[in-house]
């Protein structure tokens, strides 16, 4: 089930890397950054937390509380915490309780074998416990940008192409087509 933007946020609760028991009932009020993430210590994981890290004072200005969420326990949280310095709390969904309500739970597929794992998704949660904003496609080392609004792409715009010029090229003959491919090949 993937939520989207302007549904409501579902409640939940999870220990933090402390132990302590947290809600999204208990963030009312407040303007959440709610990020999925696959595993601890892992370098896009990493890039992606110290991203937060680094811009989490315009965060904080900005209003958000950041939350991150991955199906590590809450020593492996500590441990990571300790070492990149992260000011926010990371939850700790062993039983992916949370991952569940939010569908970040997945299938997913590496060198042909599938396997169940964490999408890499960010919900950027109001004051009322609506979502905002969903962020699927997550640049780990530019997060805090995108969910800042700052993002910029560094590729420049591209024009869409003219129709005459996709007939034409579509208008190729086959053997033209065939020749090329066996030269290749």
């Amino acid at each position: 089930m993937a939520l989207t933007a302007g549904t409501k946020a579902p409640d939940f609760k999870s220990n933090d890397q402390d132990g302590n028991e947290v809600s999204l009932s208990g963030m009312k009020g407040k303007k959440v950054v709610l990020y999925f993430y696959p595993r601890d210590m892992t370098p896009g994981c990493t890039a992606e937390a110290c991203s937060l890290r680094d811009n989490y004072k315009a965060l904080m200005k900005a209003g958000y509380e950041v939350l991150g969420v991955s199906g590590d326990n809450e020593k492996t949280h500590r441990k990571f915490i300790e070492k990149e310095k992260l000011p926010f709390r990371l939850l700790a969904d062993v039983d992916k309780s949370v991952h569940m309500k939010y569908g970040t739970w997945i299938e997913k597929s590496m060198y042909g074998r599938k396997y169940m794992g964490t999408a890499r998704v960010t919900y950027i949660i109001n004051e009322g416990g609506l979502i905002e904003e969903v962020i699927e496609k997550v640049d780990t080392k530019n997060h805090a940008d995108q969910i800042l609004g700052r993002a910029t792409s560094t590729a420049p715009a591209m024009k869409p192409a003219k129709k005459a010029n996709l007939k034409i090229a579509n208008k190729a003959p086959k053997k033209v087509v065939k020749k090329a491919i066996r030269k290749k090949g």
